[in-house]
Formats: C-alpha cells, sequence, structure tokens
C-alpha cells in the first residue's frame, strides 16, 4: 500500500473500504446474475439480450476489479469469500428462476437501479473526501447508467415486438 495514496483521503478510510467491500459484493452477485442469465435466457429477441447480458457482465467484472484495486491501495483488504457477497451486498441477487426475457431484463433492470443509487450515494460521499475513489465510481456509475438505458431499451422493443406497446 502506497503511503501518501491514504494519506490524501479526507475521510475515515476504514469506514470507507467497508463501503467498497460492499460495492465489491454487488458487482460479484451482478457479475454472475448477468452471466447466468445470459446462460439460460429464453424468448423473443434472445440472440440480442444474450449479446447484452454478456458485454454487462464483463464490465461489471471489470467494476469489481477497479473497486477491489482501490480497497487494497487503501490499505483494506477486500471481502474474501463469496460467502458474504448476498450478507453484505446493498442490491439483492435476484435468480432467473423465470428465464423469460422480459422477465431477466426486468430483475436486471431493477439492479442497476439499486447501483445507480449506490454508486450515487457514494460519489457524494467520496467528492470531498477521495477524489481517487471518486473517478473510479464516477466511472462506473456512468457505465450503470448505460446498462440500465440499454436494457430499458431492449424491455421496450420487445413489448413494441409483442404489441403491449403502442
Amino acid at each position: 500500500m502506497g503511503q501518501k495514496g491514504r494519506e490524501i483521503v479526507k475521510m475515515n478510510v476504514d469506514e470507507l473500504i467497508t463501503i467498497l467491500n460492499k460495492a465489491l459484493a454487488d458487482e460479484w452477485l451482478a457479475y454472475y446474475q448477468y452471466w447466468i442469465g445470459a446462460k439460460v435466457v429464453k424468448g423473443p429477441m434472445k440472440d440480442a439480450v444474450i449479446s447484452e447480458l454478456n458485454l454487462h457482465a464483463t464490465e461489471e467484472l471489470n467494476h469489481a476489479v477497479m473497486i477491489c484495486t482501490r480497497i487494497i491501495q487503501l490499505g483494506g483488504t477486500p471481502v474474501l469469500s463469496p460467502d458474504e457477497w448476498t450478507k453484505i451486498s446493498h442490491c439483492a441477487y435476484d435468480a432467473p428462476v423465470d428465464p423469460y426475457v422480459e422477465e431477466v431484463l426486468k430483475q436486471n433492470i431493477k439492479g442497476e437501479q439499486c447501483a445507480i443509487k449506490t454508486y450515487s450515494h457514494i460519489l457524494g460521499i467520496t467528492r470531498e473526501g477521495d477524489p481517487v475513489t471518486y473517478n473510479i465510481i464516477l466511472q462506473i456509475l456512468t457505465q450503470e447508467v448505460e446498462h440500465e438505458e440499454d436494457l430499458s431499451s431492449l424491455q421496450e422493443d420487445i413489448e413494441l415486438m409483442l404489441g403491449k406497446r403502442k
């Protein structure tokens, strides 16, 4: 751990590490939710949905890498056990028990909305206290907003195709 990297943080570093570990758990659960959803999804526009879910899974994994790296830079220990993910996560994991495309999209949109809320909060508390974490979270939040939009667009296309929207 670099000495100056921790010194520039003008907030409680241990509390920040706790918050980042919760976000790390969220990212691992989001990664798995996207990844498994891409494997089991069924229904109209399945190929487009699979492509989007796989892309999002890759991006969620990258978010986990960014957060984990920051936790280590701050002298913390990333959450070490998958058993802990659901216990400390801000956002719930929704197993795609019903693999129909609309259901899978709805679950993932809900997850993205939770992520947007979580990262907006972290952005607020790091704005003045930790510019490095702030910039990392801003990058992640930008992608989470894009994810919600991508999924909502797919959902709308499916609804139009099925005549559920005029």
